[in-house]
């Protein structure tokens, strides 16, 4: 099973794990024991196999402000998804100080986690009232047209604001498309991706790795 071929890998070599979606609640679930910020989030991307046994980590919250940059308290900010990437996402941006709201095509799946983590839960925002809007979801994965999954009016995005895609791929996301073209600042997910990976080799190896040969390697 699972857990067994995971726990195989110390024995090959293996210092850690990197882990995407949708595997990241199970992640935590695997682990004999969770950092902080993984524990509270209720979701781990990474995992460290040590002597004692496994432990689970989060990344994606602290890669996600890394990218993003220090976020001012009481920024507006909207979240898309309701997953381990959006938990992250949310508790990060809480943390900062920020007023969250978050969507999800199941309204009681974003009740729940701002039941657990805080915010608001919305079922039709406006893209309008947001300095910050992060696509935590699976809308656009695989090349799919993003906006036609999630609840936003392209023509309400403005100059001013971040719109960060977590989803990555080869070409700019419709949504980011969307968002540049209006005036906006964007991240897009290969930027996330290395933000977090960064942060979990510096766990495995105990050393700060270079941010450009990790862009590189990610966007070539």
């Amino acid at each position: 099973d699972l857990d067994a071929r995971v726990r195989e890998l110390p024995g090959l070599g293996f210092a850690g794990v990197n882990v995407t979606v949708p595997h990241k609640e199970a992640a935590l679930r695997l682990a004999d024991y969770a950092g902080e910020g993984a524990a509270a989030i209720g979701a781990a991307n990474t995992l460290v196999f040590e002597e004692g046994g496994i432990r689970a980590e989060n990344t994606d919250a602290p890669g996600l402000i890394d990218a993003v940059g220090h976020v001012e308290p009481r920024t507006r900010a909207l979240v898309l998804g309701a997953g381990g990437a959006a938990r992250a996402v949310l508790w990060a941006l809480v943390g900062e100080g920020a007023e969250v709201s978050v969507w999800n095509r199941t309204p009681s799946r974003a009740e729940a986690i701002v039941g657990d983590l805080g915010g608001a839960a919305v079922t039709v925002p406006s893209a309008v009232d947001f300095e910050l809007i992060v696509n935590a979801s699976a809308a656009g994965l695989g090349g799919a047209d993003a906006l036609a999954e999630l609840p936003l009016d392209p023509g309400q995005f403005r100059a001013g604001q971040t719109v960060v895609d977590m989803v990555y791929g080869t070409e700019p996301s419709t949504l980011l498309a969307a968002a540049e073209q209006a005036g906006a600042g964007t991240i897009d997910g290969l930027e996330i991706l290395v933000r977090q990976g960064a942060r979990s080799l510096g766990i495995w190896v105990g050393r700060e790795p270079s941010l450009e040969v990790m862009r590189i390697a990610a966007r070539g």
